[in-house]
């Protein structure tokens, strides 16, 4: 092979050494302290090393890559997965010295780095999911609370951390004890339907045990929420930013309507027409399964500019929703995934609303799938659709228009009606429709 790079570098990270190799030059130790990494980064220049290839290794890559880029330095961030060492030869002098060497010769991939402003509203964003997923584990304690007094009230209502439920569970802990009253606190809806029930299920085994529980379990919840609200206020700065950046805000007299949030909706303000003027009035949100929830955290993981991937298979296999490609001669491996970007989560669960779907084309496609190789192959299958999709909208300017089931059985009808015509054809049958 021949070298396709000059003046090249190669970095091990570790946690509290960086091993750094050049070419003909003994591998030179630095420490991970913001001083020593200035100083890498000025020895890397007087060395008039142009590129830097080291790996995507938790956390400790962030600061040295921005400090790299400020030295002028073309550095490449690289996954760990494709420079791996000959078993038997890993230390950490020979890593840097592999991915040095490798970096010369053309091998390795970049990764994506988004620019400041997605990242800074990815941090946010990752940082409300977390609050989330641990008010989640509150709202279990809270019920295991409830349970240990034989407080049966979500077996009745469907969430007790709802507006009807945070009511009665804080009257509780003021000291209400009588069922009726407890039930009143519940919306008109619950009453007209579930009053009886309500009411039976409140008359509970107090305890001073399981009261502490539940108030812990409610301190504990409020907190988290809290901890939301201050990122929705984040997230809401950062989207004006963009906003801002891309194109700057018009006073609007009417807003258009924008699809219902079911679960965890942020408190933006004009979320939809941030996201709008961000992508310069192109709308993700008419694809089935995106509304601007979701559609803000797809831009936190990919940003804006979709046409760094060449194609919508280059996309879609990045987002590790593509086929993977492990069979040898006739031998069919199994194959174990390493990881789906974040990215290609966020398609996969609005891929399984969608398979529910009475009225979408994209969940009668799920279902045929999944009646034949089951519901995860299904999820998948679904998503990469709609990634392609959403890679389509951005970069190809695609004008999407939802059909319906209705059509997409038609055109599975046509799709058969030639599949017998073809067979027919091969047999030297003929094919005769009938008109009853």
């Amino acid at each position: 092979m021949k070298k396709i790079r000059k003046h090249v570098a190669g970095i091990d990270i570790g946690a509290k050494k960086l091993f750094v190799s050049i070419e003909n030059t003994s591998v030179k130790i630095f420490d991970t302290f913001t001083e020593d990494l200035e100083l890498l980064g000025a020895y890397l220049v007087s060395h008039k090393i142009v590129t830097v290839a080291m790996e995507a290794t938790g956390v400790y890559w962030v600061i040295l890559y921005d400090i790299l880029v400020a030295h002028g330095l073309d550095v490449w961030l690289v996954d760990g997965r494709s420079t791996k060492q000959v078993p038997g030869r890993k230390t950490d002098v020979k890593d840097c010295q592999w991915i040095q060497q490798l970096h010369s010769y053309g091998l390795l991939n970049r990764c994506f780095i988004p620019d400041n402003l997605v990242q800074e509203l990815r941090t946010y964003q990752r940082l409300r999911e977390d609050h989330i997923r641990s008010s989640a584990m509150h709202i279990s304690h809270m019920q295991k609370a409830l349970i240990l007094m034989n407080i049966r009230l979500k077996e009745v209502i469907s969430q007790i951390q709802g507006a009807s439920g945070m009511r009665i569970v804080r009257a509780i802990l003021q000291g209400e004890r009588d069922a009726e009253k407890l039930t009143s606190l519940c919306d008109s809806r619950i009453l007209k339907t579930k009053k009886e029930l309500v009411i039976k299920s409140l008359k509970g085994h107090y305890s001073d045990s399981g009261l502490f529980s539940l108030q812990q379990a409610v301190n504990c919840y409020d907190f988290y929420q809290q901890q939301i609200a201050h990122c929705d206020k984040k997230l809401e700065q950062v989207l004006d930013k963009m906003h801002r950046k891309e194109n700057p805000p018009k006073q609007q007299k009417g807003s258009t309507p924008r699809k219902a949030i079911r679960h965890h909706k942020p408190d933006i303000e004009n979320m939809g027409n941030h996201l709008l003027g961000i992508f310069k009035g192109k709308d993700a949100t008419v694809l089935p399964g995106i509304t601007d929830y979701n559609w803000m955290q797809l831009l936190s993981e990919i940003g804006t500019d979709l046409e760094k991937w060449k194609t919508a298979k280059h996309f879609t296999s990045w987002l590790g929703l593509a086929p993977k490609q492990h069979n040898s001669g006739k031998r069919n491996r199994n194959y174990k995934s390493k990881g789906t970007p974040k990215a290609g989560l966020i398609f996969k669960q609005a891929a399984v609303g969608l398979l529910n779907s009475k009225h979408i084309a994209l969940g009668a496609f799920g279902r045929k799938i999944r009646s034949k190789k089951g519901g995860l192959v299904a999820i998948k299958a679904v998503a990469r659709k709609l990634a392609e999709l959403y890679w389509k909208l951005f970069v190809k300017g695609l004008d999407y228009v939802e059909n319906g089931i209705k059509k997409y059985q038609e055109k599975m009808l046509v799709n058969k009606k030639r599949s017998v015509a073809r067979m027919a054809k091969e047999l030297g049958l003929e094919v005769i429709v009938s008109t009853t």
